[in-house]
């Protein structure tokens, strides 16, 4: 008597394959055409590898085949029942379909993980993954599966960086975290460097309550430990502590604070019916052609609205060291370092990812999203900074004994 196995209705077979192929149904899920043959190669294939585990000295040890237990298994073209051996000691660990794995195919995964990259919610993930591929798979399972790049977060935020990077932009952005059952506003710092080839690149997220100069102290610790040498300018935005942090690791480093930056502060403590009028004023000073002439603006804007805005004035000039750095450079660096706008664009393309998700569930969570979205956003850098070839000549004029360019 023929079995099951030995009757095959190839005729059949393909009739079906070819009308859902028509239908667009799936072909190897739940009751596809090609799922008893993906079934009966896997099942043959525990069972050969169950063979080979119970050698002789298995048996030897008692170890026999113990009957067999069922499971759902999850593929990239639909769900089917696999039954797997199993052995009385419970010492055979199978290699093609492994125990308590229930998603066959790096395919699927790999999907699933390039969803959560864009940004979509894992309740949208699933609903997808129903949708194409006739499979259910919980939030819990997603978690898992996302959780499996956590390896490569860390070697990211690990790997070993350029001896010197030219220009260096710092900023940050905040998200709410979930931390010991609390919602909590954690702040992201971001480092974007340029290479000398001018190609832009992550260099490090960070995670912090607040910033200090004891933080950007073990921020620029970990740059210099994953290999930084120099960094010939650092354009930042204010951030408390940091230039007393960056003379202690990298005391050569010129400081740029952002001068967009401190004009939307400037317009917060100015009256609106006066903002056009001081805005009239003070573009004559970051407008300047040189830091002298810059200067003199700035007397005649202190002179017209010290009395008015005391504290507006009183900030321009005692950050004015580090807010007038630029104008030693020529246009083309100048272009680059007065403003935080090349790290900013990269804030930009990072919050539309993020911006569908609500409270983040840990730091982890947060940095998980972060990081595939800077790995998307980074294939698109493929070509140095436009006009570097003038730019990094002009960087050699002011930093020729460090930056070692070879002719």
């Amino acid at each position: 008597m023929k079995t099951e196995k030995e009757t095959f209705d190839y005729e059949a077979l393909k009739s079906k394959a070819l009308e859902q192929l028509r239908t667009g149904k799936s072909l190897y899920g739940k009751d596809g055409a090609f799922a008893p043959l993906l079934k009966d190669f896997l099942e043959s294939a525990l069972e050969s590898e169950l063979e080979s585990h119970l050698n002789e000295e298995q048996r030897s040890l008692g170890n026999r085949k113990n009957g067999q237990s069922t499971k759902l298994l999850k593929t990239a073209e639909g769900s089917f029942e696999l039954d797997t051996p199993r052995d009385r000691n419970s010492s055979f660990e199978p290699q093609i379909v492994r125990k308590r794995e229930t998603i066959l195919a790096e395919s699927l995964e790999k999907k699933i993980i390039g969803m959560y990259g864009l940004g979509m919610s894992l309740r949208d993930i699933s609903q997808h993954i129903k949708e194409l591929y006739d499979t259910d798979i919980s939030a819990a399972t997603l978690s898992q599966i996302t959780d499996k790049i956590i390896p490569k977060v860390i070697e990211w935020q690990s790997r070993p960086l350029e001896r010197l990077y030219c220009i260096v932009w710092l900023d940050a952005m905040y998200y709410k975290v979930k931390i010991d059952n609390k919602i909590t506003t954690r702040c992201v710092y971001n480092i974007l460097g340029i290479s000398v080839e001018g190609r832009k690149e992550i260099l490090g997220c960070y995670t912090n309550e607040s910033e200090g100069a004891n933080f950007w102290l073990g921020v620029l610790t970990d740059l210099q430990n994953r290999g930084i040498e120099d960094i010939l300018i650092a354009c930042i935005d204010n951030l408390k502590g940091f230039s007393e942090a960056i003379t202690t690791i990298f005391p050569k480093t010129e400081v740029q604070s952002c001068v967009v930056h401190q004009i939307r502060n400037s317009l917060k403590y100015v009256a609106s019916k006066d903002q056009k009028e001081f805005m009239k004023d003070l573009k004559p000073v970051y407008g300047a052609v040189n830091k002298d002439l810059a200067e003199l603006q700035l007397l005649k804007l202190a002179e017209k609205w010290e009395k008015k805005y005391p504290l507006v004035i009183d900030s321009w000039q005692r950050n004015w060291e580090k807010l007038s750095t630029y104008f030693k450079y020529p246009e083309a660096i100048r272009k680059l370092v007065y403003t935080t706008n090349t790290i900013e664009g990269y804030h930009r393309q990072i919050r539309k990812v993020t911006k569908t998700k609500g409270a983040f569930t840990s730091d982890m969570a947060l940095l998980k999203l972060i990081y595939l979205a800077s790995k998307n956003i980074e294939k698109k850098w493929t070509m140095p900074l436009s006009n570097w070839s003038i730019t990094i000549s002009q960087l050699n004029l002011f930093f020729p004994e460090r930056l070692h360019l070879n002719f």
